[in-house]
C-alpha cells in the first residue's frame, strides 16, 4: 500500500483515513485479515503505536473486528462498508467544492467541469 501523509492533521487520523479508503476500495476485502500492527507500521513508516490507535478507531466504528488470537479483519456488514465509502465520498466532495470556490468556481462551474472533463475522458 502507498501511505501519503500531510502535516496539517494528525498521523493517526491520516492512517484511518487511509484505511477505510483501502478497505471499501477493495484492497483489503470484506472478512480478509488485516496485516499486523507491526507489519502496517514499517509498511507507513510510522510508530506501531499510532497504528494501533488508527485501528482502534475504525474497530470502534465497526469497519474492522478483532478475533483474540487470530488477528483483525474487515468487516462483511455490507451496509456498514457502504456507509463509510459514503463517508469518504462525502469528504472529498466536500474538499472538491471548497477548493473550487477557493479558485473562484460556484458550484455550477464546478459541476460543468466535472462534466466536462467526464466527456474528454470518455474520448
Amino acid at each position: 500500500m502507498e501511505w501519503t501523509f500531510r502535516a496539517d492533521a494528525p498521523l493517526y487520523t491520516q492512517l484511518c483515513e487511509q484505511l477505510t479508503f483501502a478497505v471499501v476500495s477493495g484492497v483489503f476485502a470484506a472478512g480478509e485479515r488485516l496485516p499486523a500492527v507491526r507489519e502496517l507500521a514499517v509498511d507507513a513508516g510510522v510508530n506501531p503505536n499510532t497504528v494501533q490507535r488508527a485501528l482502534g478507531e475504525l474497530e470502534r466504528g465497526g469497519l474492522v473486528y478483532t478475533l483474540r488470537t487470530a488477528g483483525r479483519f474487515v468487516t462483511a456488514d455490507k451496509a456498514r462498508l457502504e456507509a463509510a465509502r459514503r463517508a469518504l465520498a462525502e469528504a472529498r466532495a466536500g474538499e472538491f467544492l471548497r477548493v473550487m470556490e477557493k479558485l473562484g468556481y460556484d458550484r455550477a462551474q464546478a459541476a460543468a467541469l466535472l462534466e466536462e472533463r467526464e466527456g474528454d475522458e470518455a474520448t
